[in-house]
């Protein structure tokens, strides 16, 4: 039976997808820190506004959360699946969520934030003009 009604499933699943990218920046920053990329400065950057944009949107949506005295947490997990328990106004709801599908989700998330961090922010590195050869005059 379902017990949330959309808006709160939407709000909670955009925060559970959303809390699920911030670590995938995090981590991905922690490799690219210790990997052996040339210039890592860009993509550091580049995932340092991901991740404010990502905390912002989250912070947000948790006093909506908190208002509306919505949770979500994880039930379970194995190889295919992974469970979620939604909170809400003394209701549960338990949802099973396929693991490719939460990466998909996840994937999305991180491709929209992407794109958000680099029109908030405009390029700090004006294009140097070139003399044709691609040296700079």
């Amino acid at each position: 039976m379902r017990y949330l009604k959309q808006k709160e499933l939407d709000l909670a699943s955009r925060y559970l997808f959303l809390s699920m990218a911030i670590a995938v920046i995090r981590q991905d920053r922690k490799h690219m820190e210790q990997g052996k990329f040339k210039i890592k400065e860009p993509y550091m950057e580049m995932f340092g506004k991901m991740e404010l944009e990502a905390r912002k949107e989250r912070k947000e949506l948790r006093q909506q959360m908190d208002q509306l005295k919505l949770q979500v947490v994880e039930s379970g997990r194995n190889d295919s699946f992974t469970s979620f328990l939604f909170l809400a106004q003394g209701y549960e709801e338990k949802r099973n969520y396929f693991n490719p599908a939460i990466r998909k989700k996840v994937e999305n998330i991180l491709f929209e934030l992407m794109k958000r961090s680099q029109q908030h922010a405009p390029h700090e590195h004006p294009q140097l003009e070139t003399n044709g050869s691609g040296l700079q005059e």
